[in-house]
C-alpha cells in the first residue's frame, strides 16, 4: 500500500496483532506462552512497528489487543496505538474480560468519526468472541464496517456469521473485516455469508501462519456494489497472523 491514496477512497486494514507478542516459529507458542499472562519489554518494540505499520490506513480493525490489563503494563492498546499513529478516533470491544490479568479485545482505529457503533457478543460454547458493527455517513447513504474474530470450529463458526449477517442486514454498502479463522472459498460459497453479495477473494491470500503462510484465515470482504482498487498481503511479522489491507472506491454517491 505505498502506492499514493486513490481520490474518493478509503485504505483499510485488518490485522490480529496477538497482543503484540512476535511470533517466528511454532515453539514459540511454548516458549513465548507467558507472554499472554505477563508483560514483556518486547511487546512495547512490536507496538511501535504496529504503529507504524497502520499509519497509512483510514480504517484498521484489530483482534487481539489487550484493554490494559497487568500483562500490558495496564496499556489500552487500542488507545495507545490510536494516539501512537495519529488517529482521532478509536473504538474498542472487550470480548473476554479476565480483570487484571487480560481484557481480550477487538479494536477500530479510525480517521473518520463513526456515525453508530454496536457491540454484539456472538453466540457459542464459551463467551468470548464479538462483532463490532461501525457505520460511516457519507450525505445520504451510510458504510457498515463489521469487525469481528471468529471462534476455531466450523459449526460455532456459521452459527456466528448466521448472527453477523442478521447484524448487517440492512447494511447496503458493506466491509466486513477481521480473524474469521477460515478459508475465503469455505466462507462464501458454505457459510452463510453466501446470502450476502461480495467480491470473491483470491484464494492465495495466505495469512497464517505469519512466518510461513500456508493458509487465508483473515480476510476484508467487500460488498460487490463497492469498486476494489487493491488488495493485499502485508508482510509483517509481528505476530502469529500477517495483516490483510484494501483500498476500495467509494461511490459517488457516497
Amino acid at each position: 500500500m505505498a502506492a499514493p491514496k486513490a481520490a474518493n477512497s478509503l485504505r483499510l486494514l485488518s490485522f490480529n496483532m496477538q497482543v503484540g507478542i512476535r511470533t517466528g516459529a511454532y515453539h514459540h507458542y511454548l516458549l513465548k506462552s507467558w507472554q499472554h499472562l505477563l508483560p514483556s519489554k518486547q511487546r512495547q518494540f512490536s507496538l511501535n512497528h504496529i504503529a507504524e505499520l497502520v499509519n497509512p490506513f483510514d480504517v484498521v480493525a484489530l483482534q487481539e489487543a489487550d484493554g490494559g490489563s497487568w500483562r500490558s503494563q495496564h496499556l489500552n492498546q487500542v488507545q495507545h496505538l490510536a494516539e501512537k499513529a495519529a488517529f482521532p478516533h478509536w473504538y474498542q470491544q472487550v470480548n473476554r474480560n479476565l480483570g487484571k490479568l487480560a481484557q481480550h479485545s477487538n479494536g477500530v482505529l479510525s480517521r473518520l468519526p463513526a456515525q453508530q457503533i454496536e457491540r454484539h457478543n456472538l453466540p457459542g460454547l464459551l463467551p468470548g468472541r464479538g462483532l463490532m458493527v461501525v457505520k460511516y455517513q457519507f450525505g445520504r447513504e451510510s458504510l457498515v464496517v463489521a469487525v469481528t474474530h471468529l471462534a476455531l470450529g466450523k459449526n460455532t463458526q456459521f452459527s456466528q456469521l448466521d448472527y453477523l449477517v442478521e447484524a448487517v442486514a440492512d447494511a447496503k454498502h458493506l466491509v466486513i473485516m477481521g480473524d474469521l479463522n477460515q478459508e475465503a472459498e469455505v466462507l462464501l460459497k458454505q457459510s452463510p455469508l453466501k446470502r450476502l453479495n461480495l467480491h470473491p477473494v483470491d484464494s492465495n491470500m495466505h495469512t497464517f501462519p505469519s512466518w510461513r503462510p500456508q493458509r487465508g484465515l483473515d480476510h476484508i470482504l467487500i460488498s460487490d456494489n463497492l469498486s476494489v482498487n487493491r488488495l493485499a498481503v502485508i508482510d509483517h511479522p509481528h505476530s502469529d497472523h500477517l495483516p490483510v489491507a484494501a483500498e476500495i472506491f467509494l461511490p459517488n454517491k457516497l
